[in-house]
């Protein structure tokens, strides 16, 4: 099963791919959680939320092609129902468009009928990153709010 998400953004390919691989950045539209890597082919990543909950997904990174292509394994941690869904794959796609830039985040390799918790918090956590580089303002629902 594979799940695709669309959206386009007023930012430069650049800016989009710093907010994509900023700790700092990606915390503000991921739910306050962290994500920390080197960034580069073979290398581990890791998503943690501040005030030492742990340790919520980790993987690799398969393809790392700044500012446009981003593909990393996930295996996410932040329950019991989603540990067991194992491996999964996500793809960052950015590509140019005039003044903006449009991305497709491509979550896929998920098992049929998988945990919708382990795919769902996709449209929030886009819109939240739309919301951060048209506005520079965090997304304030509920979910968004989660871990800060």
């Amino acid at each position: 099963m594979e799940k695709v998400y669309e959206l386009y953004i007023s930012t430069t390919p650049e800016r989009l791919w710093e907010a994509i691989t900023d700790p700092g950045i990606r915390s503000r539209y991921t739910f306050g959680a962290r994500v920390n890597s080197d960034w580069t082919v073979g290398s581990r990543y890791e998503l943690t939320a501040p005030g030492g909950i742990g340790l919520l997904g980790e993987g690799e990174n398969l393809e790392v092609e700044p500012p446009r292509r981003l593909v990393q394994s996930m295996v996410a941690l932040w329950s019991e129902q989603v540990k067991s869904e194992g491996n999964s794959r996500v793809t960052w796609e950015i590509e140019p468009v005039a003044d903006s830039c449009r991305l497709v985040v491509t979550h896929d390799h998920l098992r049929e009928h998988a945990n919708a918790e382990l795919y769902g918090g996709w449209p929030m956590i886009l819109s939240g990153l739309k919301t951060w580089l048209e506005t520079g303002r965090v997304l304030t629902t509920p979910g968004s709010l989660r871990y800060t």
